[in-house]
C-alpha cells in the first residue's frame, strides 16, 4: 500500500499526470489507504486481545514463569531426553483410533476451545459414557505423580473447556503416568477450579505483557530443556554485591565512629 502511494505521487510529476483530476484521485487514494491501514491495525489489536492461551502454558507457568514466557512469547524451544520421552508418549497415545469398550467410547486427540475462558488445546483422550453422555478428560504424563497440583490444574482446565463447549458439568478426570503405570482419578472440586482460574489469569497477564521474567535458579532447572537458553546459573542467582558493599562500608563507618568516641 505504501509502495503504491509513493509510486502514484512519483507518476504525477511526469507529463500527463499533472492535471487536477489526477491530483484529486491521488488524495482520495491516500485517504482510503490510511483508513484501510487503521482498520487493519484495529483488527490486529482485537485479535491480540482475544488471544487464546494454550493449555500447555498452564503447566509451563506452574513449572517456571520464565520457561512459559520463553516458549509462548519468544517461541523458543529445545529438546532433551525428558521432552523426547513425553513427545513419544503423546504421539503413541494420539495415534490410536477411537474405540468402544464396556459402554465407554474413547475419543483421542480432541481439539477444544473455550472463548469465555480464553484457553484452547488438544486433549489426549476423552472418555464418553454411552448411556449418560458423561465426559471425562484423561491426560497422559511421562513421569510420576507430583506433590504440587500442577498437572491437576491443567486437567481441570481441560474439563472447563469441555463444560463450555458442551454445556454439561464435567466433575472429574484422570491422570495416567507412564513411569508408575498408574492411573489417578482427579475430582474437579471448587478449590481446584478456583486455582485453575487463577492460573489462567496469571498466564494471560504474563503473555499479554510480552516480557520474560528473570529465571529463578533451583533444582528443577536440571530437568528443563531450555536451561542453555535462559542460563539460570548466571541470571537466576541473587546478586549479593550490594549487600556485600553495604556491609563492608557499614563496618568501616562503625570503626570510625568508635575511633571518634575514643
Amino acid at each position: 500500500m505504501r509502495y503504491a502511494c509513493k509510486r502514484f505521487w512519483r507518476l504525477q510529476y511526469q507529463r500527463g499526470f499533472r492535471r487536477p483530476e489526477w491530483r484529486e484521485c491521488g488524495r482520495i487514494f491516500v485517504k482510503m489507504s490510511e483508513k484501510m491501514t487503521a482498520c487493519i491495525a484495529e483488527v490486529e489489536k482485537e485479535n491480540q486481545d482475544t488471544r487464546l492461551i494454550p493449555l500447555s502454558a498452564l503447566q509451563h507457568y506452574a513449572f517456571c514463569p520464565c520457561q512459559c514466557a520463553l516458549i509462548h512469547n519468544e517461541q523458543a524451544w529445545a529438546e532433551n531426553y525428558l521432552t523426547a520421552q513425553g513427545r513419544a508418549l503423546h504421539e503413541r497415545v494420539d495415534s490410536g483410533e477411537p474405540e468402544m469398550r464396556k459402554g465407554v467410547r474413547f475419543e483421542r486427540t480432541v481439539h477444544v476451545s473455550a472463548e469465555k475462558l480464553g484457553i484452547s488445546g488438544v486433549l489426549d483422550l476423552v472418555e464418553v459414557e454411552t448411556k449418560t453422555g458423561r465426559l471425562k478428560p484423561v491426560e497422559y504424563k511421562r513421569g510420576k505423580p507430583k506433590p504440587d497440583p500442577v498437572e491437576e490444574i491443567q486437567l481441570c482446565a481441560q474439563g472447563l473447556c469441555l463444560e463450555e463447549m458442551t454445556g454439561q458439568t464435567v466433575s472429574e478426570g484422570a491422570l495416567c503416568y507412564m513411569q508408575t503405570r498408574h492411573r489417578v482419578s482427579i475430582v474437579f472440586s471448587d478449590d481446584l477450579r478456583t486455582q485453575t482460574l487463577a492460573s489462567i489469569a496469571a498466564v494471560r497477564e504474563l503473555l499479554g505483557s510480552g516480557l520474560t521474567p528473570p529465571p529463578d535458579y533451583g533444582k528443577r532447572c536440571k530437568a528443563c530443556s531450555l536451561v542453555e537458553i535462559c542460563h539460570p546459573v548466571l541470571l537466576g542467582k541473587r546478586d549479593r554485591s550490594v549487600a556485600y558493599v553495604e556491609g563492608l562500608f557499614g563496618g568501616i563507618d562503625e570503626i570510625y565512629y568508635k575511633q571518634d568516641e575514643l
